[in-house]
């Protein structure tokens, strides 16, 4: 079997033209029962040899990275980055590996990280002493994001723009509250517009392949389950949820907000807000269970509830899909994958 991104290596080496990829992958489309953008698909192994060399490979870079930092933090971070990026060449230029291509820029844009922070608080220490450890990780972030866009230029990895994009929030959150430090007891207002300003990144990579066949779709997957926790968290954090505060007027909001973030997650026919909000609503549902006096069984009954509407949703996708978008403004619609 080809993933989208050998065919797209394909064509751009002129192995075959785009018109013949585009025929294959419209082939696939039309002889299979659910369409691609239905499936959600993203690649995350090509076969058990990822698996194997993830080991080896988290191995090396662990070893790697605690003998250099025997000589100082820099050190180790700056071995972590070098030996990703030399890594990263053969196994994801060459191989084209999944998971291990994930495994390498993650351990990149964390050794990135740790390097600029380094770095930035030599600099702040020298230069302006009150600046606080917050203006030292917003300038660490800056410098990962540089770093990600690199390695976006060079190994076209999709979770890269997601991470790039993380990155840049912590630089951009992490400066504001450094030169505004009232906003720190905004954080979780900055988070959420945090987490819309990257679900419009994602939509504009969905829509730029309504289709879901080329390499568009799978970065916008990651900028989605980068932008759900961002959104989500702040939302049932403010209604009380993580405090102990809630009650059943509480609980019931959460389970009417899960209920609306389904149907934004049915028109723009991803899964992450409905993955990352399932721990909220759940805590909402066994508080509803116990005030009815079910209190041995509450959670029992709560998984048996989330897992048979998820199990019933993911079953007539679809065709739940098909009702919401019926609903929704036509220029709204148009732009959404086919449903």
């Amino acid at each position: 079997m080809y993933s989208d991104s050998e065919l797209d290596a394909a064509v751009a080496e002129g192995a075959i033209s785009a018109d013949s990829a585009a025929a294959l992958r419209a082939f696939v489309v039309r002889h299979r029962a659910t369409p691609p953008a239905d499936e959600e698909q993203f690649r995350l192994l090509t076969g058990f040899n990822d698996i194997f060399v993830s080991i080896a490979m988290v191995l090396l870079l662990v070893a790697l990275g605690w003998l250099a930092s025997q000589t100082s933090p820099l050190a180790g971070a700056a071995a972590l980055v070098a030996a990703s990026w030399g890594l990263a060449e053969f196994f994801t230029r060459r191989r084209r590996m999944a998971l291990p291509s994930i495994l390498l820029l993650g351990s990149f844009a964390g050794g990135l990280f740790v390097c600029g922070l380094v770095l930035a608080k030599i600099v702040l220490d020298a230069v302006a002493p009150a600046a606080g450890e917050t203006m030292g990780i917003s300038g660490g972030a800056a410098i990962a994001v540089l770093g990600t866009w690199l390695h976006w230029r060079r190994f076209r990895v999709p979770i890269t723009v997601a991470a790039g994009a993380i990155a840049a929030v912590a630089a951009v959150l992490a400066a504001l509250i450094a030169l505004v430090p009232a906003l720190g007891d905004r954080w979780l207002v900055l988070l959420f517009a945090a987490g819309l300003a990257l679900f419009a990144l994602a939509m504009r990579w969905d829509m730029s392949d309504p289709t879901r066949s080329t390499r568009r779709a799978d970065v916008a997957f990651w900028l989605h389950l980068a932008a759900a926790p961002l959104i989500v968290h702040p939302v049932f954090a403010l209604l009380g949820l993580l405090d102990g505060q809630a009650d059943i007027a509480r609980a019931g909001l959460a389970i009417g907000l899960y209920v609306l973030l389904a149907a934004v997650a049915l028109v723009v026919d991803r899964r992450a807000l409905l993955v990352s909000s399932l721990v909220y609503v759940l805590y909402a549902i066994s508080t509803l269970v116990r005030a009815a006096g079910a209190v041995d069984a509450g959670f029992a009954l709560t998984a048996l509830v989330v897992g048979s509407g998820l199990l019933l949703l993911s079953a007539f996708w679809r065709s739940a899909r098909q009702a919401v978008l019926r609903v929704v403004p036509q220029g709204v619609r148009a732009r959404m994958p086919a449903g």
